[in-house]
Parts: C-alpha cells; structure tokens; sequence
C-alpha cells in the first residue's frame, strides 16, 4: 500500500509545474498559450529572462530528486526510486491537473537521475557533452543521451528490470519530444 501511495504521489508532485506556478504568479500570464507553449524553462526563459529560467530548471529538478529521496527514505531499494523517477516524470509530461498538457520532462529527469546515481549521472552527462560537441544541436544530444540511459545501466551492471523502466522513461520522454523531431526532420536541422 506504501508503494501505491508514492507512486500515486509522485505522480502528482510531478504535476506541479514550475514554469507555470511562475508564469501566473509573477507575470500574470498562461504559460502553456505563450512562446512554445511549453511550461518547461527553455520556454520559461525565452520568455521572462534567465532568472525564471533557472527557478523553473531547479524547481522541476527539484521534483525527480524529492521523488527518488522519499523512496530511498522509506527504504525501498534503486528499482523503486527509477519506479518513482519515471511516475513523477510522467506527472510532469502528463499531469491530470492541466489536462495533460505538461511539459517535456528533461529538467524532472535530470533531477531524479543524479539523486539516483551521482556515476550513471556524470556518464548520462559525458554522452550528452560529447554529443553536443559533435552534433552542435542542444535538444538532438540531450534527447540522444536520455535515450542512451538504458544501455548506461546496462555498461554499470543493472538489471534487466532497471533497464525495462529505464527504456519506459526514455520512451516517455522520447515521446514528449516528439514534435521537435519531426519539425528538425521537416526543416532538415
């Protein structure tokens, strides 16, 4: 019953949109009908400035990193806390709050991830850097690094079912980017 409690509440926390908590409050504005559209922070900062950029990143961050401590603090073990990371990113993408109209989950993930494992972490980074130097395309090598997060665990020894929710969060991500890569497809970037 625990577990279907944290899951549910992760899911939920995942819900509380950090752009848009910012948008209303401080500019009185509907983030999710303004720029993209996106209540994430690149949206976010495009919008109202580098500061609200980075209250977004870390308020988002903040939610994966909270979902992964409650259940390393109750004891559940590493596969619950990937279980958890992957509900309240999925609350971020998909919260029943706005009508499932969320953000992309990027921010959630990253939070989550380093609490995680600081290691799987800085090697997600070094893939997402080494892309990046490569490909110059920030969205195309972030994308690339989190779909890479199946075979990092797979190179650090997890488990077959850490690497079936690992491709499930990659999924769900990769799914919530959808548009952006067929708009690069059509556009030839």
């Amino acid at each position: 019953m625990a577990l279907i409690s944290l899951i549910i509440g992760s899911y939920l926390l995942g819900n509380l949109l950090t752009g848009s908590v910012i948008s209303t409050f401080y500019y009185n504005q509907e983030i999710r009908t303004k720029g993209s559209g996106n209540p994430g922070a690149r949206n976010v900062g495009r919008l109202y400035g580098r500061k609200a950029f980075v209250v977004t990143f870390l308020g988002d961050a903040l939610k994966g990193a909270i979902a992964v401590l409650a259940a390393r603090y109750l004891g559940f073990n590493q596969l619950i806390e990937l279980l958890l990371l992957l509900s309240v990113v999925a609350g971020h993408i998909y919260p029943i709050l706005f009508k499932f109209r969320g953000g992309k989950g990027v921010s959630t993930f990253i939070g989550g991830l380093l609490v995680f494992s600081p290691l799987v972490f800085a090697t997600f980074f070094g893939v997402f850097a080494a892309l990046y130097i490569v490909i110059k395309n920030f969205t195309a090598a972030g994308i690339s690094a989190i779909v890479s997060l199946p075979i990092i665990l797979l190179v650090f020894s997890y488990h077959t079912q850490f690497l079936l929710l690992a491709c499930l969060l990659s999924g769900i991500i990769l799914v919530a980017h959808r548009e952006d890569l067929t708009l690069k497809r059509r556009t030839g970037n």
